[in-house]
């Protein structure tokens, strides 16, 4: 990958660990741009995340927000997702940062293969941009960005790597879009370590990218999606292949094929519902109609004796 320069734009990053910020300071200091921790896992919001992003914006700085990603299972990842753009939500959402929403991946606690955490990835990804309209970035270590495969190079790359030769080529990457290269630099108006960044071109460049980036995915001279861009068909085979075992699981919770045997429970209420004349087979009911029938026999208005007296007492108001 690229070295970095003196003209590059540079940034830090922040989390709730830095403590109170002074951003005029910040930015007095020549600093343009900060990525500001907004969420983690399913439930986590950083308590410092609008204070942090309101006070930069006021110091004059591109900011944008990332989430530290948990999950082990792309189901969990699309709740990372919700709880991300539901934190982005008290600064007027993803729409309204200057830089893209991040997805923070960098270690794998749960041991998952490198196909599930590639799929754990896409899952985010694709759901927080459909959440917010802006496609991510990806921020990771240089040694774990080496688990990615190569269509996970469609999104640009938030690299860390704190040395000061470039980070190496890994297989989805051949070059940094941002590059974290200290974890303990020094910025006034900020106690502490902090993390330092620069952008891959010049702060004109850096508003020039930031301006593009702000209508989710790109499109080439043509007005068409780039290919990268596009899900995979064995990608969209697995989509299909999710929302119809999802749809197969509601049809058998909600429907009887009338091949199926009946629920034991609700044996005795078809037999009453049957000898009472309300239904004349079990066919095709669907468990609702199963509990209706059921709360009819509850209440005793399938029994024989109780439906002659109701006929009775009908015939007897008509006369």
């Amino acid at each position: 990958m690229q070295t970095r320069s003196s003209d590059n734009a540079k940034g830090i990053d922040v989390s709730h660990h830095n403590g109170t910020v002074n951003w005029q300071r910040v930015a007095a200091s020549g600093y343009s741009f900060v990525f500001v921790k907004a969420s983690e896992g399913t439930t986590y919001k950083d308590p410092t995340f609008e204070t942090n992003v309101r006070g930069a914006r006021q110091a004059g700085l591109l900011v944008g927000a990332y989430h530290f990603l948990n999950a082990k299972d792309r189901e969990t990842a699309i709740n990372e997702a919700a709880n991300f753009a539901a934190a982005m939500s008290v600064v007027g959402g993803a729409a309204s940062l200057d830089l893209p929403p991040v997805l923070d991946y960098e270690t794998n606690p749960s041991g998952i293969s490198q196909s599930e955490l590639n799929a754990v990835a896409k899952a985010f990804l694709t759901e927080i941009e459909r959440i917010t309209a802006r496609k991510p970035i990806l921020y990771t270590g240089n040694d774990f960005a080496q688990n990615f495969n190569t269509p996970m190079g469609a999104y640009d790359l938030w690299v860390a790597r704190y040395n000061t030769q470039p980070p190496w080529n890994v297989p989805a990457w051949s070059a940094w879009t941002f590059w974290q290269y200290s974890q303990k630099g020094s910025v006034p108006g900020i106690s502490g370590a902090v993390d330092l960044n620069v952008f891959s071109g010049s702060l004109t460049e850096l508003r020039a990218w930031t301006a593009n980036q702000s209508g989710g995915k790109s499109e080439g001279k043509s007005g068409r999606k780039d290919v990268d861009d596009m899900a995979t068909i064995e990608e969209l085979q697995q989509v299909i292949q999710a929302q119809e075992a999802r749809i197969a699981a509601m049809e058998k919770k909600l429907n009887m094929s009338g091949k199926e045997p009946l629920p034991s429970w609700a044996e005795p209420a078809v037999r009453a519902g049957k000898a009472a004349g309300a239904i004349t087979t079990s066919a095709d009911k669907s468990i609702p109609d199963l509990i209706a029938l059921q709360m009819l026999k509850n209440l005793g208005l399938l029994d024989p004796d109780v439906l002659r007296a109701l006929r009775s007492l009908a015939n007897s108001q008509k006369s």
